[in-house]
């Protein structure tokens, strides 16, 4: 198992490195560790260090941050089928850009702004699906689909009455995904809760283990279910909303990424959320690099592509485990 994360680390460091030598112009890799290992030895330095490195870091920090928060949803439901959107967080968060887009509000504030009401919203669907002290696996499941029904409501009306071509565009970028002008600062006000949610997830992989045998057995070996299934769901709704932040909705990380991994490491979670967290870091950072060069020099927003990859690539996927089933 160890040597198997290894690869995958190694994977993931080599998705990223080759990410950077994609951009507008080519750059070869003597000349990008140049950059690398001087930051302020001249142009390539810059569009290495203010560009395509800052692209790539967030790219990945996405990237590992879905393929978490979904291994952690699925784990704590039992359901191969839940993704990290499932709580409300990502159609809370556009809902409440579109509006401030909308009224005109400055765009560095977008992305606080988005990341409040996106907590708002999960805490409002966890709030919907508690049962006793715990969650309803079952509630939790309808609250999320109702309230995003609801916020995709509000995104339709904001488009509808967005008084420029431009604020339709914006918001439609947002829905879209993309880490297009994504800069250090971006990350930075990420970072904090992202390192939150990470150090809560692993903190819950003892629960998640446990939980895979069901809650009766789960509270007969002495864990407190209602207090662990609190505390995977908020790991995952820190690092979702953190994602949402930082590229906008970019789907089937979260719901394919966990499904890879488990073919790949097993099911136990001290193997399964690292190696969940390394395929989902390369692969986006592969998948922004192949959105900027398809179709240069303008650029796929990233949740389109990585649709037309997840979609098939999960139906294979369910359909061939049913099969063996």
């Amino acid at each position: 198992m160890p040597l198997r994360l290894a690869v995958l680390a190694f994977a993931a460091l080599l998705a990223c490195g080759a990410s950077l030598l994609v951009g507008g112009s080519w750059i070869a890799p003597h000349d990008v560790l140049a950059a690398l290992a001087h930051p302020h030895s001249g142009a390539t330095a810059t569009i290495v260090w203010q560009l395509r490195l800052p692209r790539v870091a967030i790219a990945a920090c996405v990237g590992a941050a879905l393929a978490l928060a979904g291994a952690l949803l699925q784990g704590l439901l039992r359901n191969p089928l839940v993704d990290p959107y499932l709580t409300g967080v990502s159609a809370g968060c556009a809902a409440a850009i579109a509006l401030a887009i909308l009224a005109g509000i400055a765009a560095p504030l977008l992305p606080a702004l988005g990341f409040a009401v996106g907590l708002a919203a999960a805490i409002a669907v966890a709030l919907l699906a508690r049962r006793g002290s715990g969650i309803d696996a079952n509630r939790l499941i309808l609250a999320g689909v109702s309230l995003s029904a609801l916020f995709s409501a509000i995104v339709a009306f904001a488009i509808a009455r967005a008084n420029s071509p431009d604020a339709a565009q914006q918001i439609l970028a947002w829905l879209a995904g993309s880490i297009a002008g994504r800069t250090w600062s971006d990350l930075r006000f990420a970072a904090p809760y992202l390192g939150a949610g990470a150090l809560l997830a692993i903190a819950c992989i003892p629960a998640l283990n446990a939980l895979r045998a069901g809650d009766l057995r789960a509270r007969t070996v002495g864990l407190d279910v209602d207090r662990a299934q609190w505390m995977i769901l908020a790991a995952a709704t820190l690092l979702t909303a953190a994602s949402v932040t930082l590229a906008g909705v970019v789907g089937f990380i979260g719901l394919i990424v966990p499904h890879l991994a488990r073919r790949t490491v097993g099911s136990d979670a001290r193997a399964l959320l690292p190696a969940s967290a390394l395929i989902g870091a390369g692969l986006c950072a592969v998948a922004d690099a192949i959105a900027r060069s398809v179709v240069a020099p303008s650029e796929l927003p990233i949740g389109v592509l990585l649709a037309f990859i997840g979609v098939p690539a999960f139906l294979y996927l369910y359909l061939h485990q049913e099969q063996r089933a």
